[in-house]
């Protein structure tokens, strides 16, 4: 294993990041304790080197762009950067913008895979919806997918010219390759059992429904429809209390959606434990985005012994059953049914805890660390 060199680059990725910086850093550590070479290069404030004991960290200076991101504008600063480091294969978390640097290391015999965190065609669309749009199927109707994978279509064609191996998350992910050539992965993500577990907490017993939302506050991660859901919840009477954990640029569009609801918006949450005490502490977690290609954040409420309710679309619907979950179309008023119907189902949180244990890191790493081996093997046989 020794013998492996592997370099993860990402753009659109930062401090405050969600499941992808996650998966990076948690696949990344992997890597090293098998004992392979690593070195990470994302966007930053400025130029930096940062050596670490899971391998080099290397911010690459780069420009703020809509929605708080930096995005690498620079990519033979990467390409620098990876001559030195030499490495045996890339993986890119990332479909158009890092693309002259897959480019280069096809060229110069080094193995490419491309880990797709986000399905274009949806993320395009949900990023695109109006301020009065929820991020529902408003959103994501056939029409406008098709106009939105129609202006795709020729970036699939390169992707196709460009890497060794597609790594998918889900079903869902998948599906966005159809007319892709390149061999197609499927690798779930995992979770960290110890950091999220039902011990942490557990809601009060006081009659007040406790739901809580963890994610990026922009519109590709339709918060908008969990804001919502909640809402139409208060207005049929239900007593209950959201609290919504995490930051981005869409917080007044969700405070003017939740009016007078009891919802409380939390902002940022500095520590893994603290999040994870924060959700074992609810009865139910909304996580309803329809395009989301996994759903790490239902993974982590599911962990901590929480109950998902998730639209009936997009890689989050793969990850419960009727043990632990309920799903309904991308509207307020089927998830919040959806979330009345999951109330009453019996012993939900030990559920959640064993549907949660079917996804581990070491799992994910391993299969990750395979195909990382065979391209590197099958370059240096070229």
């Amino acid at each position: 294993m020794s013998s492996l060199r592997i370099a993860q680059l990402a753009n659109f990725v930062g401090p405050t990041s969600g499941g992808m910086r996650t998966a990076i850093d948690h696949i990344g550590q992997g890597y090293v304790e098998a004992g392979a070479d690593r070195i990470v290069i994302t966007p930053g404030e400025r130029d930096a080197v940062i050596e670490t004991e899971h391998g080099t960290v290397v911010r690459v200076k780069a420009p703020k762009v809509s929605g708080g991101y930096r995005l690498i504008t620079t990519p033979w600063t990467v390409i620098d950067v990876l001559k030195k480091f030499q490495p045996t294969t890339v993986e890119i978390s990332d479909k158009s913008t890092l693309l002259p640097v897959a480019r280069w290391a096809r060229k110069n015999g080094v193995g490419t895979v491309l880990f797709s965190h986000e399905r274009l065609d949806a993320m395009l669309a949900l990023g695109a919806a109006r301020p009065g749009q929820l991020g529902g199927h408003d959103v994501l109707r056939p029409g406008r997918m098709l106009h939105v994978v129609g202006a795709v279509t020729a970036l699939y064609k390169i992707l196709s010219r460009t890497y060794d191996a597609v790594v998918v998350t889900s079903r869902y992910a998948a599906a966005e390759f159809d007319d892709v050539t390149t061999p197609l992965v499927r690798i779930p993500l995992g979770v960290d059992l110890d950091t999220f577990h039902p011990d942490l907490g557990q809601p009060a017993d006081d009659g007040v429904l406790k739901l809580v939302h963890a994610g990026r506050l922009s519109r590709e991660k339709s918060p908008h429809l969990a804001v919502a859901t909640a809402v139409e919840l208060h207005r049929r009477g239900v007593k209950l209390q959201l609290d919504v954990y995490g930051t981005g640029p869409h917080l007044d569009e969700l405070i003017e959606i939740a009016g007078s609801a009891p919802i409380t918006f939390h902002g940022y949450v500095d520590g893994r434990r603290t999040l994870a005490k924060h959700l074992a502490e609810a009865d139910i977690a909304l996580s309803v985005c329809p395009g989301e290609t996994f759903g790490l954040a239902v993974l982590e409420a599911l962990a901590a012994g929480t109950p998902v309710v998730t639209a009936n679309t997009g890689g989050a619907r793969e990850l419960v059953d009727e043990t632990c979950g309920r799903w309904g179309r991308a509207n307020p008023v089927a998830l919040a049914d959806a979330v009345l119907q999951l109330a009453q189902v019996p012993d939900r949180r030990a559920a959640a805890r064993r549907r949660a244990e079917r996804y581990d890191w070491d799992t994910c790493i391993r299969h990750m660390l395979a195909l990382h081996t065979r391209l590197a093997q099958s370059r240096i046989a070229a």
